[in-house]
């Protein structure tokens, strides 16, 4: 069934519905990486409890919303994000993001404050470095095209089937330029410490986002950190996918309380 939010029965273009049975204890906000949408997400309602709910977000510029024009500026891609999700915090939630969707979630978690808005359970973010560090990269989100590409090849998350179709990247091409141009132009405003516990993910074959600069992320929260690394480049998303969603599991939903040991009666 569809689990909508309490305070607001509409459909939104941004988040899709989750697919869940049961009660639903907790949600769970899938940010995409640059150039991807909501379908990076399709199979994570299934490898998780129906008590998370999982709703993947759709930014304009792509899959059902590809003839909406893609965002340029960050903050107001989370901005509008954030009045979005308002009504959908009638539970605890969570928020995961991936490369630029870890930017993304950062931000998002900026506005909500600002909103006053109820903080989030957990922030989870995956292969993005904290903002202290993003201007380690050389922009490229203006090279010309075919420079371009084989930047976005070098990440290995786009399958060479795809860049190699010259029609189809045509297509794609303005999202995936909006989206690192939001990403290159991004400078936080008066940013908030977090007050939530952040777990950071990471491959331990990307040299883009080693081990040692994603752990500048602690220095964004108050609450408890954790980093862990899985095996892979950039894109290890899909390949680490169950052992991923098994530790977002554990992470959110308590372990059960053992059944109390039975007394014996001695006599």
């Amino acid at each position: 069934m569809d689990v909508p939010g309490a305070g607001d029965r509409r459909r939104s273009r941004w988040i899709l519905p989750a697919r869940t049975q049961g009660t639903v204890s907790c949600r769970l906000f899938c940010l995409p990486y640059a150039g991807g949408g909501a379908s990076v997400y399709r199979t994570w309602g299934t490898g998780l409890p129906d008590s998370i709910a999982v709703h993947a977000i759709q930014p304009p510029g792509r899959e059902e919303r590809f003839n909406e024009p893609p965002m340029t500026d960050l903050r107001e891609l989370a901005r509008e994000l954030a009045l979005e999700l308002l009504p959908l915090l009638d539970l605890p939630y969570a928020v995961f993001g991936h490369s630029m969707g870890a930017l993304l979630a950062y931000e998002l978690l900026q506005q909500l404050s600002a909103m006053r808005a109820v903080p989030p359970r957990h922030l989870f973010l995956s292969s993005y470095l904290p903002p202290q560090y993003t201007r380690r990269w050389a922009p490229i989100h203006q090279l010309p095209d075919d420079e371009f590409l084989e930047e976005i090849r070098k990440l290995n998350g786009t399958p060479d089937a795809v860049l190699r179709h010259p029609e189809l990247m045509a297509l794609l091409l303005p999202t995936l330029r909006a989206d690192f141009a939001a990403c290159e132009r991004y400078v936080p405003q008066h940013p908030v410490a977090m007050s939530w516990p952040v777990t950071v993910y990471g491959g331990t074959d990307d040299t883009d986002v080693p081990a040692e600069l994603l752990a500048g992320w602690q220095r964004h929260t108050a609450a408890s950190f954790r980093m862990r690394l899985f095996d892979g480049d950039h894109f290890f998303l899909a390949a680490c996918r169950d052992a991923l969603l098994d530790d977002i599991r554990t992470t959110l939903l308590p372990a059960p309380t053992p059944p109390p040991r039975s007394s014996e009666t001695i006599g």
